[in-house]
């Protein structure tokens, strides 16, 4: 709980707006974090900081938990391969335009978001369907990716934070039913819905883009030198069969459902997102192998190579994956969530507490590149004052899970920003600078709305 534990942070956070490159900015950060560590006793001494960096990729590689979010970020490249390479983008994108589904850019941006929505159980599940869905469509209509890249990110975790009837709901109810208030944590946690401004804006905000296709700032730049190359994004070969596409997402998304259900023993919320994302993704690969050779599309060999060569396109999106969460593990270790959420001084004035929860959140998120591990560090801090205060807990509790998920949309060094970038097919750096103007706009509003309420109701 040192000043010098934001430094690591901080250095990412700098390379990534002066260099433009994420993985020498997480590299760099890394070693920084260990090098402290080294400093503050933790482990060898500092001449050890590369071989400690490169041991703590290994713990957190070797993580049940870690090691299937990496490989499910590799089969996905599989996966949008085999989908690409048969035709099936090229086949439902004229389905969906023939059946009128997607005729305008707005049918297609409320396609994308309501995908988005209606696979609320997993957040990368929510940006993986309604990415795949939706690519050929955003080509077509000359949309940017950087622009699907936004929609499926600001609409996947709002949405699972507001449904709550998934893994997140599970996880937060979690934290929460370890401590003992007037109100069940249940209806705490239902409760916080209402105040979690900064979700519903931020939902809010993608529809307004859709509904008067409206786009500012760096994503008006991405689009209009989308406009000016007038070059088509290669959706696949020429149409087959929608199949190709449509048995294999809607694999992924059943399975999905089922595994969550499997996972949990019966219960959805309780079931484990990253098993039932990992195992489904397999299995939807699977299917859409068999598709392709059973219809004689290619051999069992093309397949194989088709496979590997969508592995490979993703391999710099998964390094950065794995570089995000070893980041996020050392920083845990340094104390950077609990030094930056310790600035929540005692002095402060009840109406402002509240406010300065959802911008610690957001500090937090943003330089760590987690909301989960906001939630988990900021909980066990505005229980208490709740407990003693007095404070509205399920305004309290909406400030903390806002804070977490604005940072997040913010962040450069978010494994969700680089699970977004590669759902859509966009560079994550693109995707980072076009999104934060509509995240900031959406945190702005939600901080003026925790100042209203804060005097409103303390």
């Amino acid at each position: 709980m040192t000043w010098y534990s934001i430094l690591p942070p901080l250095i990412a956070i700098l390379v990534v707006f002066w260099r433009k490159e994420v993985i020498l900015a997480l590299v760099l950060a890394l070693l920084s974090s260990e090098f402290l560590l080294a400093l503050q006793g933790e482990g060898s001494s500092v001449f050890m900081t590369l071989v400690n960096s490169i041991e703590r990729v290994i713990s957190v590689a070797t993580s049940a938990g870690n090691s299937r979010i990496l490989i499910f970020s590799l089969v996905i490249g599989a996966l949008l391969a085999y989908i690409r390479e048969s035709g099936g983008v090229a086949a439902t994108v004229s389905v969906l335009m023939n059946k009128g589904v997607a005729k305008s850019k707005r049918q297609v941006g409320l396609l994308t978001m309501f995908t988005g929505t209606a696979v609320f159980i997993e957040s990368n599940m929510s940006v993986l369907t309604s990415g795949i869905v939706s690519r050929g469509l955003f080509d077509k209509f000359k949309m940017s990716r950087a622009r699907l890249a936004y929609i499926i990110d600001s609409t996947s975790a709002p949405v699972c934070i507001l449904i709550l009837l998934n893994g997140w709901g599970a996880y937060i109810l979690g934290l929460l039913s370890n401590y003992e208030l007037e109100q069940s944590a249940v209806s705490i946690l239902w409760g916080s819905v209402a105040f979690n401004y900064y979700a519903i804006i931020a939902l809010l905000i993608v529809l307004y883009t859709i509904v008067f296709d409206k786009v500012h700032g760096p994503m008006k730049f991405a689009e209009q030198q989308l406009s000016k190359r007038n070059v088509d994004v290669d959706t696949g070969p020429t149409a087959t069969k929608a199949r190709f596409m449509l048995v294999p997402l809607l694999t992924l998304i059943i399975s999905m459902v089922g595994f969550m259900f499997w996972t949990g023993g019966g219960e959805l919320a309780k079931g484990s997102g990253s098993k039932s994302v990992l195992y489904a993704t397999i299995l939807a690969s699977a299917v859409a192998y068999l598709l392709l050779l059973t219809h004689k599309r290619f051999t069992h060999h093309q397949l194989v190579d088709v496979g590997f060569k969508g592995i490979g396109e993703l391999l710099p999106l998964v390094s950065i994956v794995l570089l995000s969460l070893t980041l996020g593990a050392s920083l845990k270790v340094l104390g950077t969530g609990v030094f930056v959420a310790s600035l929540v001084g005692d002095y402060l004035p009840l109406y402002a507490i509240v406010p300065v929860l959802f911008l610690t959140g957001a500090v937090m998120s943003f330089t760590t590149g987690t909301s989960w591990g906001t939630f988990a560090i900021l909980i066990p801090i505005g229980v208490p004052l709740i407990q003693t205060l007095g404070l509205p807990p399920e305004l309290v509790i909406g400030a903390i899970l806002s804070g977490g998920i604005f940072g997040d949309h913010c962040s450069p060094i978010s494994d969700t920003s680089a699970v977004s970038a590669l759902a859509s097919g966009c560079d994550l750096l693109t995707h980072v600078k076009t999104q934060l103007p509509y995240a900031l706009v959406g945190g702005v509003l939600a901080l003026i709305s925790f100042f209203i309420a804060s005097i409103l109701l303390i």
